[in-house]
C-alpha cells in the first residue's frame, strides 16, 4: 500500500451530507491524491515524460491542473480578467512543455497549484446555490456543472498520475 490507511489524509471520519459537501469532498480527495502521487520525487522524476510523443509528466499535470483551477474559478466563476497560466502565443501547451526538470520550476508549479486550490476552496465556501449560473462564452453555466467538471478533470488526471508514478518507481494504488 502507498500509505498506512491510518495515515491517509484523504480518509476522514466525516460523512459529507448534501450536494455541495459531497462534491467538495470528492474534489478535496482527488487534489490530495494528485499530491500524494507526486510525493517524494525529485525534479527529474516529476518532469519525466510518459510515452513519446506525449509531453505528459507529473509536473506537467500539476501545472495543467493549476491552470484549470485558475481558468474555472478565477476567470469564469469570479469573472476576473487575468491571463491564463502557463500559456503563451507561441505555445498553447506550455503547462506541459514548460515542465522541465528544474527545482525552481517544481517549486513554482506546486506553489501556484496550491494557491489556485486555496482560492477555489475560498470561492466554493461562499457559494450557497450550486444552481446559480455564470456566463461562459455566451451560455449560462451552473456552478454545479463547473464543480462536477473539476471532479472529472482530477479523476482523469489522477489516473494518468497513477501510471506515470508506476513508471518512475513502481508505486501503485490508493
Amino acid at each position: 500500500m502507498w500509505l498506512d490507511p491510518a495515515d491517509d489524509p484523504r480518509d476522514t471520519d466525516l460523512v459529507p451530507r448534501g450536494e455541495k459537501a459531497v462534491l467538495t469532498e470528492y474534489l478535496r480527495t482527488y487534489r490530495l491524491t494528485l499530491e500524494l502521487k507526486c510525493q517524494d520525487l525529485d525534479a527529474e522524476q516529476l518532469a519525466r515524460r510518459s510515452v513519446p510523443p506525449s509531453t505528459m509528466s507529473l509536473l506537467g499535470l500539476v501545472r495543467h491542473l493549476a491552470d484549470v483551477e485558475h481558468k474555472w474559478f478565477q476567470r469564469v466563476l469570479t469573472g476576473r480578467d487575468v491571463p491564463r497560466l502557463y500559456e503563451s502565443p507561441d505555445d498553447a501547451d506550455l503547462d506541459f512543455n514548460g515542465a522541465v526538470a528544474e527545482q525552481a520550476v517544481v517549486d513554482d508549479a506546486f506553489a501556484t497549484w496550491r494557491e489556485q486550490v486555496h482560492l477555489a476552496e475560498e470561492y466554493l465556501a461562499g457559494v450557497e446555490d450550486l444552481g446559480a449560473t455564470v456566463s461562459h462564452h455566451g451560455d449560462d453555466v451552473e456552478i454545479r456543472d463547473i464543480v462536477v467538471h473539476m471532479v472529472e478533470e482530477y479523476a482523469r488526471h489522477c489516473g494518468h498520475a497513477d501510471l506515470l508514478r508506476e513508471c518512475i518507481d513502481g508505486r501503485t494504488g490508493q
